[in-house]
């Protein structure tokens, strides 16, 4: 018998079986990996933190390495005006002196201890005690001063000199949650107060994470139309670095931080960097376990979503995406072993491994043509021009083949095709091979693309 928690929505168990099934490769893929998920001070004081909290269990349950690294801004700024000691800033970053340092000292001790706290009460309700980790830090991180810079002594702000990567490695391999706090020590005993992207920073590259994440509170899934990210939600590092200036950014300089680190992180070997916010239902799970996630990603790899010419592994995906085209008749049916032996005149558009869209470029090189067929775009994504992505990269490689003109045979889209620059055409302008093959029971429209 099934439970429902209290507040909870009962699930269909259409929706449920869909939700499994979709989730399922992800839960693969990301277990035993490791992930370093970095949350602000401003997200810690959040009355709703025991469920991102209880998140993070439930991602220790399914084997999920996990490193958090914790800030502790407003906490220290609350501590200070209860010392009466004035915050002093040189641009966004703290000047801490020795008083500073007592209060930052006191602020992070405490915000520590809640943490892990509130993370042993999550894990309590959300995981099976057999599943239950052990929270675990140390002083893990060796800093320096910052310095004096454009004439201001940072005293005892730092910056990471080192970090115990043998030793973070060893804890997550045993299954327990590493919890770091922005504090450093250096070889002499002197405690530094550091900033906790520079802290995921170093682990992450150091550890060789799979994954950086900052949470954090100005919502990035809403920054995606501003970004050019689109629906994808991906950044590239070339659009994410112009982000890290303050000159024409609507982002704040601890964001801007956050993306510096990231851009970092991903430069230095991580595999992706991901930032969340914390509206909406659980946008941690939502960005690891679901195909479009729930904020922004800034990866190095050109095929997170790109195009790409398809191989053999991608025949049965390519029939799975054409088959309800095939079963209204609006695309000719083709066999599995006929997509195999053709399949070099396919390309895709590939999202984090699935096949979303696709077409063929069959070529008439005796003619200098070449048709453009087969163009199938998965439902869920479609009103992203995919097509027409499909489309310039076909005019692309006809150009580089010296192909004159492109053509097109449709029952069902001519508008799209007028839309793109084809005209309508005949029979008669087809390549001679091709009109050989035409079926006449179709009636399909002939549309014309001259100088691809």
């Amino acid at each position: 018998m099934s439970h429902v928690s209290p507040g909870e929505a009962p699930v269909d168990g259409e929706t449920f079986v869909a939700a499994l099934r979709g989730a399922a490769p992800y839960v693969h893929a990301h277990h035993g990996r490791t992930v370093v998920i970095v949350i602000p001070g401003e997200v810690c004081q959040r009355p709703d933190i025991e469920r991102l909290l209880g998140d993070i269990a439930l991602l220790h349950s399914l084997g999920v390495r996990l490193v958090l690294v914790h800030g502790a801004r407003p906490q220290i700024e609350r501590e200070l005006a209860i010392r009466g000691i004035e915050p002093v800033y040189d641009g966004d970053l703290r000047v801490t002196d020795h008083r500073a340092m007592e209060a930052v000292k006191a602020a992070v001790g405490v915000l520590r201890m809640d943490l892990e706290a509130r993370l042993s009460a999550s894990r309590s309700v959300s995981v099976r005690h057999e599943s239950q980790p052990r929270v675990v830090g140390g002083s893990w991180v060796t800093a320096k001063p910052v310095g004096v810079r454009g004439g201001v002594d940072h005293q005892l702000t730092g910056e990471v000199r080192r970090v115990d990567i043998a030793q973070i490695r060893q804890a997550v391999s045993q299954g327990q949650i590493v919890l770091l706090s922005p504090i450093g020590y250096s070889p002499t005993g002197e405690t530094f107060n550091l900033r906790n992207a520079d802290i995921a920073e170093s682990v992450a590259i150091g550890l060789g994470a799979d994954k950086l994440i900052f949470v954090l509170e100005s919502e990035p899934a809403r920054w995606r139309a501003g970004l050019g990210s689109g629906d994808a939600g991906q950044l590239s590092l070339s659009a994410a670095a112009p982000l890290v200036s303050s000159h024409g950014s609507q982002l704040g300089p601890e964001d801007r931080n956050c993306i510096r680190a990231g851009i970092a992180a991903v430069t230095g070997g991580v595999g992706r960097v991901h930032l969340i916010g914390t509206q909406g239902h659980s946008p941690l799970l939502r960005e690891l376990y679901t195909r479009d996630g729930s904020g922004l990603m800034i990866a190095d790899e050109d095929d997170y979503e790109s195009i790409r010419g398809a191989t053999v592994d991608d025949a049965r995906a390519i029939a799975e995406l054409i088959a309800p085209l095939e079963a209204r008749g609006i695309l000719r049916a083709r066999s599995l072993e006929q997509l195999e032996l053709d399949i070099d005149t396919f390309s895709v558009i590939v999202r984090d491994g699935m096949v979303i869209a696709c077409n063929a470029l069959i070529d008439y090189p005796q003619e200098q043509a070449a048709e453009f067929a087969c163009v199938v775009v998965h439902p869920s994504y479609r009103r992203r021009d995919l097509a027409a992505a499909l489309l310039r990269a076909a005019r692309t490689q006809a150009r580089s083949r010296g192909y004159q003109r492109l053509f097109a045979l449709t029952t069902a889209t001519p508008d799209w095709f007028l839309e793109h620059g084809f005209r309508p055409g005949t029979r008669a302008d087809l390549p001679e091979e091709r009109r050989r093959s035409y079926d006449e029971a179709r009636a399909s429209k002939v549309l014309i693309l001259a100088s691809p």
